[in-house]
């Protein structure tokens, strides 16, 4: 005979062996460009939560669509049950709630935070020692659930400003913002007349020379574009990354695809963006399934794109948060990666990739 603990956490795992059938059966659907393209614009909207979360949202929404259940085949804000009841809203009696990867925490201990064996897992209402460092650290995940504003009642939401583009005009302060991040990284902006000057790039980036150069005959959104495309070489690649280096799609996939979120982040038409066939590039990594090497590069470009769209001073769409409801999602993000900071880091690679070109 099982106790109650133990047929809660088979029911638990239950569910999380369920959303992992959903969200593999969701990845196994971007085998294009173009629906690759088309989940990185919606991720975009949903910056606040996980890029596996972003999926799993967007199926069960597209499925709550079909089924008759929500009036638009895309969601526009998502929150929890209580959330929404804290925005004066009420989920709607009959609507499913979308599930979700939710982190569970615990907290941990330490008297020397720099020894990453030193630091211990506080019990539920035990107290740290003094002295001790107390930080929160994921030690698993669990099923949770969320609702679309479509499926809620009550209160009007306020609705953020959005930016509205001019065809080939690009957003206000972009161009300045990335430029400032590019100097940031220590590489040189500088311009091409054309691009028989690049070699028939868009932009080139010379991790040697430590420079970025983007062609000055392009309208503003493109070159906008291209600049966000090369600022992504600069952050994820360069001569130590091995992966990017042995399959040279899997780096353009990467640095087109930050260009696309940080564009489709501030309205701009991602109808021009070219991705190649996910379903390729994916199968040429040797070891992994195709399928992992698409989660795992769709999270990579997300914690990318976020990083730069956190130091724009422009404005931008919403996060896919109900405007007056504060997640907590970036101050754990922040502690998860301050307690993975006190881990050695891996031992550097021999430089070996000079440039990547946008085409």
């Amino acid at each position: 005979m099982t106790s109650r603990g133990e047929d809660q956490q088979a029911a638990r795992e239950a569910r999380l062996d369920e959303l992992h059938d959903k969200l593999t059966t969701a990845v196994d659907q971007l085998v294009s460009g173009e629906d690759w393209k088309r989940a990185l614009a919606f991720a975009a909207n949903f910056r606040s939560r996980s890029f596996n979360n972003t999926l799993l949202i967007w199926a069960q929404h597209a499925a709550a669509f079909e089924r008759g259940l929500v009036p638009e085949p895309t969601p526009s804000y998502v929150a929890g049950y209580k959330q929404w009841q804290g925005l004066g809203r009420q989920v709607q009696k009959g609507q499913p709630g979308y599930q979700i990867i939710a982190p569970v925490t615990g907290r941990f201990a330490s008297a020397s935070p720099q020894d990453a064996e030193s630091w211990r897992r506080l019990g539920k209402f035990e107290k740290p020692r003094p002295g001790e460092t107390v930080r929160s650290k994921m030690v698993g995940v669990r099923p949770a659930y969320v609702w679309d504003a479509s499926q809620t009642a009550g209160d009007d939401i306020p609705e953020p400003p959005r930016p509205h583009l001019l065809e080939g005009e690009a957003p206000a302060g972009l161009w300045e913002g990335l430029a400032a991040q590019v100097k940031a990284a220590r590489f040189t902006l500088a311009e091409a007349a054309s691009a028989s000057e690049i070699h028939g790039a868009n932009g080139v980036t010379d991790y040697l020379a430590h420079t970025v150069t983007v062609r000055a005959d392009m309208d503003a959104a493109a070159r906008v574009k291209t600049l966000a495309h090369e600022l992504g070489h600069v952050l994820m690649h360069g001569p130590d990354n091995q992966e990017a280096r042995q399959h040279r799609g899997i780096g353009e996939v990467e640095a087109e695809s930050v260009a696309l979120m940080v564009g489709a982040a501030h309205g701009m038409d991602t109808t021009s963006y070219t991705i190649p066939y996910v379903s390729t590039w994916a199968a040429q990594v040797e070891g992994r399934e195709p399928a992992e090497v698409v989660k795992a590069t769709g999270e990579r470009v997300r914690s990318v794109a976020l990083k730069i769209l956190d130091q724009l001073d422009t404005t931008q769409v919403g996060n896919g948060t109900p405007p007056g409801l504060e997640r907590d999602t970036p101050a754990r993000e922040a502690t998860r990666q301050t307690f993975a900071a006190d881990r050695p880091a891996p031992a550097r690679r021999e430089p070996v990739l000079a440039e990547a070109r946008s085409l």
